[in-house]
């Protein structure tokens, strides 16, 4: 394989694991953030919580993974967004430290005031972690205020509360809607009774929102002005994000669906699947509610991959210095070892990952969990 296969194999590996994160660790997000909305009672949010006790930690190896990944095949990538969002990730961090102590702590004391607080700070590691990965996608739109130098040393002119600009926030509702929809329909899977009613009800107005927000912010972008490459650029040549020119185009970033149409599938799958979603939590179909969120989730990755390509980071500041799939990748030597790694690696995960979930089906409800009330969360 030459130098621009392997990009283009790394810029779908990456893609991969990130449609695997959202779609694993965000419904135990959508969990959380769900957690005061349709849990009424303690005993049906220890439900709640024991439907993703399982899989919460597991879920989390998609998110180290493509951390990891992105480090080693686009250091530039990783660099320019741990500058770019530093603050923001910080935030999340923190927010993702309250989830394993309080699935671990809640139920540590039957006081209501110390569980109510933990049931919080449950909700909390579920909101904003959904919210800011949102916001930042939507940053990636509008363009990151970072640039180069001559000698490619880079420098960032921005702060925590200059990402949280309309479109990003439009963003970042998308991704809080999508992924407490996701939750919702994972509730649907696992429980019985009220919790399950609940959350059809939740999953049906969840549905038709994310399809609504996600149309919008479709037109919205459809307005903006999108990035776009002048002239030819070489793709086997080795990474230096200055050795191009860009220039703003409005409507840049729709640009792709008329060069290449198959590229339609992307939003269309994630509109349509948001409503189906909709659609089964009504006929109480779970399992295809499940699945059609998990194809909402895809859908609106994809999309967001697909209308930037072959942009990944692009800058406000300086925008040839704009990173794209072609310019900011490891060497070749770097990124033909991952991938055998990856060819190795990846398919365990996938492996153990569904093997778990089939040995934790089933459905949980509230006799379960006073039958077994000193064993689970």
């Amino acid at each position: 394989m030459d130098y621009e296969t392997l990009r283009v194999i790394w810029w779908v590996l990456i893609g991969v694991l990130l449609i695997g994160f959202a779609v694993t660790d965000g419904f135990d997000l959508g969990v959380g953030a769900l957690l005061r909305i349709i849990g009424k009672t303690d005993d049906e949010r220890r439900v709640m919580i024991n439907t993703i006790g399982p899989h919460w930690d597991g879920n989390q190896v998609w998110f180290i993974t493509a951390g990891g990944a992105l480090f080693a095949a686009w250091p530039l990538i990783y660099a320019a967004s741990f500058s770019g969002f530093y603050f923001a990730m910080l935030i999340v961090l923190a927010a993702l430290w309250l989830r394993p102590v309080g699935f671990d702590y809640r139920s540590k004391l039957e006081d209501p005031r110390w569980r109510n607080a933990w049931d919080w700070a449950l909700f909390v590691g579920g909101l904003v972690p959904a919210l800011l990965f949102g916001v930042a996608f939507g940053n990636l739109f509008l363009g990151v205020p970072f640039a180069y130098d001559e000698m490619l040393k880079p420098s960032y002119d921005g702060g925590l509360f200059g990402l949280l600009r309309p479109f990003a926030l439009l963003a970042g509702l998308v991704s809080v809607s999508m992924l407490l929809m996701h939750g919702a329909s994972w509730l649907q899977l696992k429980t019985d009774g009220f919790i399950r009613a609940r959350a059809q009800r939740v999953g049906v107005v969840l549905g038709i929102t994310t399809a609504v927000l996600f149309g919008v912010a479709g037109i919205w972008v459809a307005q903006l002005q999108g990035y776009h490459l002048v002239g030819s650029i070489d793709t086997n040549a080795p990474s230096n994000p200055l050795n191009k020119t860009v220039e703003l185009v409005v409507g840049g970033w729709v640009k792709n669906y008329s060069i290449y149409s198959w590229m339609l599938i992307a939003p269309a799958l994630g509109l349509l699947s948001s409503l189906a979603c909709s659609l089964f939590s009504v006929k109480g179909r779970a399992g295809l509610a499940f699945v059609a969120s998990s194809l909402a989730i895809a859908g609106v990755i994809l999309t967001a991959g697909f209308s930037m390509f072959p942009f990944l980071m692009p800058s406000s500041l300086q925008i040839n210095s704009s990173l794209t799939l072609w310019d900011a990748t490891s060497s070749y030597t770097t990124l033909a070892i991952m991938f055998g790694v990856a060819c190795v690696f990846v398919p365990i995960i996938l492996g153990y990952t569904l093997w778990g979930y089939w040995v934790m089906r089933g459905r949980l409800n509230e006799k379960a969990i006073l039958a077994n009330s000193h064993q689970l969360y």
